[in-house]
């Protein structure tokens, strides 16, 4: 009977101990406390960020998670000290320079990962394969521009000593991104996805993002090397670029080659949320080697999601992803702008500007010269350089590595933000008066377009719209037909398979569809047998108890109980 009061005395000075010794700075008690307060207000501050942006000044969401996380940030108003608390982001918290804690910094890290995946994903192949010559030509003439512009405005203003510096191969990288998303909304909303303008668009961007991912794989490689004290000659850059490219066309065919068998294999788990955890592992698995290898985890990510994108699991794994995609990637976009150094940015302002500009004209240039060689005529080539003009989510992952990795300081990855800033809000008015007008083709020497029709279905609630998509895409998906969602505002679905390609937008009670003239027979059948089996159901609903006698029966029950 004595031994338990013993226990009891020694207990308590040994927890009061530990309380304590935890609220100390420093210790692991302390740093998950403030990573937890941490995430609470770069949560609530991204997502109200967000929201603002995208109802009062129209804009994409993204835009605003950044200006949260700027504000928020240490450099700002996360860097006042509370009362008997301290800054909520402290500078010292992070690794030498970075303005970040590792805690944090590594929950980012693993957002863009998710990130490139869910990218990987939604690459569509083949209508990258089907327009692979016009988008190549176009995708290439606008990386070309892009980087070697990017490269020399560094040089030009001062902040890096040559062509090769690493200051400004991040420069010359961070600008050949492009962002699809922003412009696919804009095609979809002005029914401009499956004209060549807009396919040419689809079909660079998805050549941009592979290329860019490679370039960038080369240039971590030569700063991780220029680091180690490792004299770079050309012989040594050629190493470099070999084991890049090396590495994307191994894993990239090992992975389109087993792909389908590993799909097999996995569905015997008959458990989407299990299949979906091990696609992420393998991901993160292809990430850490893809570190290991020299080059940046997100080539391996990307890489990833690109091989199970031919799957019929494509679909179900972005449906599985939705809530850590919609919860980490907020974060990441404000841990980005929390890394913006005000001060700092105040010596490149003018640099700033016209990195900016330049990334705006040679995307216009770089891609709109080779579209006009591709018979596109003036009007045309335009809309195809505007519509290459955002950057997104790549930039910006591409300029945290530079500043994680050494290569770059605060002041130009600020540049590296402003620059994405600026050429999203400057491009989508662009793209929208550019689009006025005629075709973009010139007269018989037109590239092949097909007849398009438009089918608008209207439906009295917004519960039979959403139940009536999710059926249509389920019925494409059974007859074999691969659809990839668009993170747009307005849900819109790529449905592809061999030469046929459909556009879905589900504006409010509307559902319109897109589609070529030749092939509208077969996406008309299947939306009638959806539309006939939803009858079906809405005749077995009138055999039904009236709602309001089973509502009667329950509550009777209820009080019968009482």
């Amino acid at each position: 009977m004595m031994i338990l009061p013993m226990q009891t005395e020694g207990l308590y000075p040994a927890l009061v101990s530990l309380a304590s010794a935890a609220a100390e700075p420093g210790h692991l008690g302390h740093l998950m406390t403030l990573l937890a307060l941490q995430l609470a207000v770069i949560m609530i501050g991204a997502r109200l960020g967000g929201l603002i942006f995208s109802r009062v000044f129209k804009g994409p969401a993204v835009l605003g998670e950044l200006m949260a996380g700027m504000i928020i940030g240490p450099y700002a108003l996360g860097g006042m000290d509370l009362p008997g608390f301290g800054p909520l982001f402290p500078l010292t918290a992070g690794v030498g320079t970075f303005p970040v804690s590792t805690e944090l910094y590594g929950i980012a890290t693993l957002a863009s990962i998710i990130l490139l995946f869910l990218s990987g994903l939604e690459t569509d192949l083949a209508t990258f394969l089907r327009y692979s010559v016009v988008g190549m030509v176009v995708g290439m003439g606008g990386l070309v521009f892009s980087f070697i512009f990017g490269d020399l405005c560094a040089v030009w203003f001062g902040v890096a000593e040559s062509f090769m510096d690493p200051k400004a191969l991040f420069m010359g990288t961070v600008s050949t991104a492009t962002s699809v998303g922003l412009t696919a909304r804009i095609l979809s909303e002005k029914r401009k996805m499956g004209d060549p303008e807009g396919v040419t668009i689809l079909a660079a961007a998805v050549l941009d993002d592979v290329l860019g991912i490679v370039v960038l794989a080369i240039v971590v490689g030569m700063t991780k090397a220029a680091r180690m004290g490792a004299h770079l000659e050309w012989a040594a850059i050629g190493w470099i670029a070999l084991k890049a490219f090396g590495f994307w066309i191994f894993f990239t065919v090992v992975g389109l080659l087993l792909a389908r068998r590993i799909t097999r294999v996995l569905k015997m788990l008959r458990s989407m949320e299990i299949i979906a955890s091990i696609c992420l592992g393998l991901a993160l698995l292809l990430a850490g080697l893809s570190e290991m290898a020299g080059l940046a985890m997100i080539i391996g990510a990307y890489i990833m999601g690109l091989a199970l994108s031919r799957t019929d699991l494509a679909y179900e794994l972005q449906d599985q992803l939705k809530g850590l995609y919609s919860f980490l990637i907020p974060v990441f976009f404000c841990v980005m702008g929390m890394l913006v150094n005000f001060s700092a940015m105040r010596s490149v302002l003018v640099l700033g500007v016209v990195y900016s500009l330049l990334a705006v004209v040679t995307k216009i240039l770089g891609c709109g010269i080779p579209a006009w060689f591709m018979k596109f005529n003036m009007r045309g080539a335009l809309r195809i350089g505007i519509g290459m003009v955002p950057r997104g989510e790549v930039s910006l992952i591409v300029a945290g590595i530079g500043l994680s990795a050494g290569a770059i300081g605060p002041d130009i990855f600020g540049v590296a933000i402003m620059m994405a800033v600026l050429s999203t809000l400057i491009a989508p008015p662009m793209l929208v008066k550019a689009f006025e007008g005629g075709a973009g083709t010139r007269g018989k020497e037109r590239l092949p377009k097909e007849e398009m029709v438009s089918l608008a279905l209207d439906f009295p609630s917004q519960h039979i719209t959403d139940f009536l998509c999710e059926r249509i895409m389920q019925a494409f998906r059974n007859e074999e037909f691969f659809v990839h969602r668009l993170y747009t505002d307005q849900p819109t679905y790529h449905i592809c398979k061999d030469e046929m390609m459909f556009t879905v937008i589900q504006d409010g009670n509307q559902i319109v569809l897109s589609m070529p003239a030749k092939y509208q027979h077969i996406a008309r059948m299947i939306v009638v047998e959806e539309i006939l089996s939803l009858q079906d159901l809405l005749d077995s609903a009138k055999k039904m108890k009236s709602p309001d006698s089973m509502g009667i029966e329950l509550l009777s029950g209820l009080f019968g109980q009482g």
